[in-house]
């Protein structure tokens, strides 16, 4: 007996671990295989380019003028000049800044995106593993309930039922049928969603046994670890330093720009060359630019904190909803690991304990509790597949 036990115990444990592998293997294709992720990845090295376009001086500038004199004894004049125009330069430090910024918050967004496509494959993976469940217990069923049946049907034949007997079997199967397809439809729909999520690729998961779950700490703990590893937070942070270096671009783009460079002058046979120097004077051009990425950092800030705020709450719900579901799981299974409501029932009904109509009653409420209780083992999975959607 002792051996039985520790193969089954052996069995359900590479269960268990062909099932992580299973699950890790497919977040692992979609990363690979996604067509939003490829696209997304290759527009962030577009803007990459975008954002470093533009942080440099302007292109210098030649100018050459012929003028021909009137009368004609006026001679003629040649203007020659090379010249080049540049910002403060303190400026350019603050643009490229910026621009390294702008650059970081694309990679975090591209981080983002990947989390919640991840989630969702992680999520139809469990999807998947839940209906695979029901359809083996749907298919017991449908096979238990199918003996009943034709044992009622030769029961009536010898006088010992009434047709309502066979009738209310033959209803259940149909109902137990036609749930089977049903499930069997989910199956192949839930399956189509992780092959598009797998860019097309098939993706096949026979799973009945879900993947060994983290331990999930209090709920200030799990908090914490959360909102440390938000990468929205770290999105809307990065907003506030680019606001940041925004402004210090605009502050520098308020200063005077330069402009030198070389100019030549020829008429009549006299030549007259040099330096150029220029200055801009910033008087209308950039009126108010440096309050409005004053009021856009403030609103970066502001953000920030209303994330926090309401982000929290969304994963204190959550937390509640894995308590409660841990909670009902752990009784559900207590329950159905001491009792087997089905045999029980068989052996009532064969030794005349109790009716037709009280058996299908009472098999109907079991399959009904041991459904709720897969629909809870599914919606636990996926509530901590949710609060470690930061680790994806």
């Amino acid at each position: 007996m002792k051996k039985i036990v520790n193969t089954i115990i052996f069995l359900l444990l590479m269960q268990i671990i062909y099932a992580q592998n299973s699950v890790d293997n497919i977040l692992s294709s979609v990363t690979k295989n996604n067509k939003t992720l490829i696209a997304n990845a290759q527009f962030v090295e577009a803007r990459k380019l975008e954002y470093k376009t533009g942080i440099s001086p302007e292109d210098p500038k030649i100018e050459y003028d012929y003028l021909i004199g009137s009368p004609v004894g006026a001679g003629n004049q040649t203007d020659f000049s090379v010249t080049q125009s540049i910002d403060f330069p303190t400026s350019y430090f603050s643009k490229k800044k910026m621009a390294n910024q702008q650059i970081a918050k694309t990679e975090l967004e591209l981080n983002a995106m990947r989390q919640n496509i991840l989630l969702e494959t992680k999520t139809n993976c469990f999807s998947l593993i839940y209906l695979n469940k029901k359809q083996a217990e749907l298919k017991r069923r449908v096979t238990q309930v199918s003996q009943v049946y034709e044992g009622y049907q030769i029961k009536m034949k010898n006088g010992e039922a009434t047709i309502l007997d066979v009738n209310k079997a033959q209803l259940l199967l149909l109902n137990l049928k036609t749930e089977l397809a049903l499930n069997e439809s989910e199956i192949k729909r839930t399956s189509s969603e992780l092959t598009e999520l797998n860019g097309g690729i098939a993706v096949i998961l026979p799973d009945t046994i879900y993947p060994i779950t983290p331990a999930v700490p209090d709920f200030i703990q799990m908090d914490s670890l959360i909102e440390a590893n938000d990468v929205i937070v770290k999105i809307f942070s990065k907003d506030k330093d680019i606001s940041s270096a925004k402004l210090k671009v605009t502050k520098g783009l308020a200063l005077p720009k330069i402009e030198a460079g070389y100019h030549s002058q020829a008429i009549l046979g006299q030549k007259y060359q040099g330096a150029h120097l220029g200055f801009s004077i910033p008087l209308w051009q950039n009126k108010n630019t440096i309050k409005t990425e004053k009021a856009n950092l403030l609103f970066s800030d502001l953000r920030i904190s209303e994330h926090r705020t309401e982000h929290f709450y969304e994963n204190q719900q959550l937390y509640e909803k894995y308590a409660v579901l841990k909670n009902t799981l752990s009784e559900y299974n207590k329950i159905f690991s001491t009792i087997n409501n089905t045999e029980l029932l068989n052996k009532l009904l064969k030794s005349g304990n109790i009716s037709s109509i009280e058996y299908f009653m009472e098999l109907s409420y079991f399959y009904s509790a041991y459904d709720s209780y897969l629909k809870a083992e599914n919606e636990y999975n996926q509530s901590i597949a949710t609060l470690y959607k930061y680790q994806l």
